[in-house]
């Protein structure tokens, strides 16, 4: 395998497209946002640097998502979070950074549960940027309409224009009903593992004060916080790509 083209697996009848390049341990685990896929701005950029180090790195797209197959509509936590951890269990070897991305991180977080589960404890850090942990429940179901209720029940599903996209997000039902199987920021979230996150104070989509939630529900001598006052959702202007970089460069010289 390597970077140019991607493998694909299957994982509960859905084709899962990989990429994966070589390099030493602890390696770099990319995990993108709802919608997004493996060959964006800020996964393009840490593949370079971990080429650049010698450091393995490893992405994916979910089902629905890029270059898999699946209906984007069918996605769920659930679903994706199995699909992750089928595609880290297969390629990846020793110690892993996670790198999660929007929704990427609600993922990392479940994914460091059902590892430690499991009795795998290859976590050694995780970087979370604009992270939207349980954000079904804490910023979608809060605010929905009479109209996308509606929609929900009668089609189970609404759609909301996207800023980063001609088409517009499906939010499914099944998506919403899952997602309250998965929360995280119920309670302390013990991740046995240093945690870096990043956020922008101008995000129109995941608002600071979720990130402030998240930190403090996080072990507090393992967090870092970095607010970025004029940062996006998508945090991927060059200057948000360096600072990204100097955070998963710091916790790759803690881990080795």
């Amino acid at each position: 395998m390597n970077a140019s083209a991607p493998v694909f697996i299957d994982v509960d009848g859905s084709n899962i497209a990989v990429r994966q390049t070589p390099g030493s341990a602890p390696g770099i685990v990319w995990l993108g946002g709802y919608k997004s896929d493996m060959l964006g701005t800020k996964a393009e950029a840490l593949s370079a640097w971990t080429a650049s180090e010698g450091r393995a790195c490893l992405r994916h797209d979910y089902s629905g998502h890029g270059e898999s197959g699946g209906d984007f509509a069918d996605g769920t936590i659930s679903k994706w979070l199995a699909e992750s951890l089928a595609v880290f269990r297969r390629f990846s070897k020793g110690k892993q950074i996670l790198v999660g991305s929007s929704m990427g991180a609600w993922i990392a977080l479940r994914m460091v549960q059902e590892l430690r589960k499991a009795g795998e404890d290859r976590v050694a850090g995780l970087v979370l940027l604009a992270p939207a942990p349980d954000f079904t429940a804490e910023l979608i179901e809060p605010v929905l309409t009479k109209a996308q209720k509606r929609d929900l029940s009668k089609k189970g599903f609404f759609e909301e224009p996207s800023d980063y996209s001609d088409e517009p997000y499906i939010y499914t039902r099944a998506l919403i009903e899952d997602g309250r199987a998965n929360l995280v920021m119920t309670g302390p979230i013990d991740t046995h593992c240093p945690v870096h996150i990043l956020q922008g104070l101008a995000d129109p989509d995941v608002p600071s004060g979720h990130a402030l939630k998240l930190a403090a529900l996080l072990p507090s001598d393992d967090v870092t916080l970095s607010l970025i006052p004029d940062g996006d959702h998508r945090l991927s202007r060059p200057e948000d790509i360096d600072m990204l970089l100097r955070a998963v460069g710091d916790l790759v010289q803690r881990a080795a």
